[in-house]
């Protein structure tokens, strides 16, 4: 199974920060935010990322090459104009069933890249006769009205389950390439409308996630990170920092 991490963002709202950086290249205790998805990644067994890149990718490019410091291989999906979420994994579906079993049929995980999170992506399934799955938080403060509901491991509008409260999807997912028939490659738009339309239809599974999670949109938000992971490895013992340099290495 492949993965992709979204990073075409413009991160508008990092600015003066991203007006000569790219969002994902952002450093966070130490390195860049990007580079901990990729280690996630590998440390759940996944060898094949693809990535998508917007405002200054020449510069994500040049930063992570073409894996090999972290014994992946990384294709990249360019886009010349914003294609929202919807439209930039539609385009990648090429470079994402390229090489897999079955092909246009291979599911593949997605993880947005401007979130930081501790959800195990090593387990994640996607049910059979399901077109996505997705990972579902609690609503955090600047986000407090949450995006579906969740009941018995499937996902739900808030219209057809008034008496359920909300949950925020993290941006974690497992999609099917079928999530995206008919949809036309390089035209922009949003991923939610596709899954509504599968919810509808009872084919989005989702879970709940009780762990670490937060999306790196603001300035705020990016310094509370920043504490957050330089506690972390402060509380880490040396010989656990030191293996992982080892691994990043070799």
């Amino acid at each position: 199974m492949k993965a992709m991490i979204l990073a075409a963002g413009y991160g508008k709202r990092l600015r003066p920060i991203t007006l000569s950086i790219p969002k994902p290249l952002v450093p966070v205790a130490g390195k860049p935010l990007i580079t901990y998805h990729i280690e996630r990644l590998v440390q759940a067994g996944f060898r094949e990322l693809v990535i998508n890149h917007g405002w200054l990718g020449e510069k994500i490019e040049e930063a992570l090459g073409s894996g090999s410091d972290w014994g992946v291989t990384i294709q990249y999906s360019p886009e010349g104009e914003p294609l929202e979420t919807g439209g930039g994994i539609c385009r990648a579906l090429p470079l994402l069933a390229q090489g897999q079993a079955g092909e246009s049929d291979a599911p593949f995980v997605v993880v947005n890249g401007d979130v930081y999170t501790d959800i195990c992506l090593k387990n994640l399934l996607l049910p059979q006769g399901m077109l996505a799955h997705l990972v579902m938080v609690d609503n955090p403060d600047f986000h407090p009205a949450g995006d579906f509901c969740l009941d018995d491991g499937i996902l739900f509008e808030k219209a057809a389950m008034p008496e359920k409260a909300r949950l925020t999807f993290s941006g974690v997912s497992i999609l099917s390439p079928r999530l995206f028939d008919g949809c036309q490659r390089g035209t922009a738009f949003a991923l939610a409308p596709l899954l509504i339309e599968a919810m509808q239809q009872g084919r989005v599974s989702g879970q709940y996630h009780h762990g670490f999670w937060t999306d790196v949109g603001s300035v705020e938000r990016l310094q509370a990170l920043e504490g957050y992971l330089q506690k972390q490895q402060q509380d880490r013992p040396q010989s656990q920092n030191n293996l992982q340099d080892q691994s990043r290495t070799s």
